[in-house]
């Protein structure tokens, strides 16, 4: 795994949606480095414990690595009042990122924040992309344009049916055959996202979403169950995923 720490400059800043927030940081050497689905831990003043932030975007050639996080906590709280001109302390890219095939037929299906790590891959395939996306209401949506933009067919789905449609992102899926699932989000989603592949003999990958402390797998508090030859066995989401094959994971 080759990472490195930067002082990268804050270039673009934006609140897209309600309590989230977008950023575009100056970052060549990292962004030379990274692929989709990678994630950076980015120190935050004031805090023993660097945060976890998915990588949205990558320019390698304009140098750039572009973030997007929902404010969680304390030091998410702190990350959103950096202002453009400031620097961040990253260090990056971590973990393993999506498998990119674009010449295949992929389905990203995103839940909430889980959406941002999707968008790196997603550019790639353009319009051999559908991307089913769910928020809690229209107030959060986020990304949908960028989506568009990169050719992909774009599909909605609000909890509330305030913006697109009335229900669960499963429902926008299943007139749907292509040859790779990539998926972020919650939980509960992966594994009906999951099953769904299971059911229609479909390659799948999941993105885990979990509380890190060290990024690099030394200290081992982000356990997770995967299924191995001999049985399970813990592995950890910032070394062994973010991204695994889905059925490796124990869901």
């Amino acid at each position: 795994m080759k990472y490195d720490v930067k002082l990268c400059e804050i270039l673009r800043r934006a609140e897209i949606a309600e309590n989230t927030f977008d950023f575009t940081v100056r970052a060549p050497e990292l962004a030379a480095a990274a692929a989709p689905g990678q994630f950076a831990h980015i120190y935050v003043p004031g805090k023993t414990l660097r945060r976890p932030i998915s990588i949205c975007d990558i320019d390698k050639d304009a140098g750039t690595l572009r973030f997007v996080f929902q404010v969680r906590g304390g030091g998410t709280a702190e990350l959103a009042k950096f202002k453009v001109g400031d620097a961040f302390d990253i260090l990056a890219p971590l973990g393993h990122g999506f498998t990119v095939e674009p010449e295949k037929k992929a389905l990203f299906v995103g839940g909430g924040i889980g959406v941002p790590p999707l968008l790196g891959a997603a550019k790639h395939y353009g319009e051999n992309a559908t991307v089913a996306i769910g928020f809690r209401s229209r107030d959060f949506v986020i990304l949908e344009d960028d989506f568009k933009a990169a050719g992909c067919e774009v599909r909605v789905a609000t909890d509330d049916g305030s913006y697109g449609h009335h229900g669960l992102v499963l429902d926008l899926i299943r007139d749907l055959r292509p040859d790779v699932i990539h998926a972020c989000g919650p939980m509960v989603m992966l594994r009906a996202i999951a099953q769904f592949a299971k059911e229609n003999n479909i390659c799948c990958e999941i993105s885990l979403e979990e509380r890190m402390a060290c990024g690099i797998g030394a200290c081992l508090g982000c356990a997770v169950e995967l299924n191995g030859e001999d049985g399970t066995y813990m592995g950890h989401v910032c070394k062994d995923g973010p991204v695994f094959a889905a059925e490796r994971v124990v869901l």
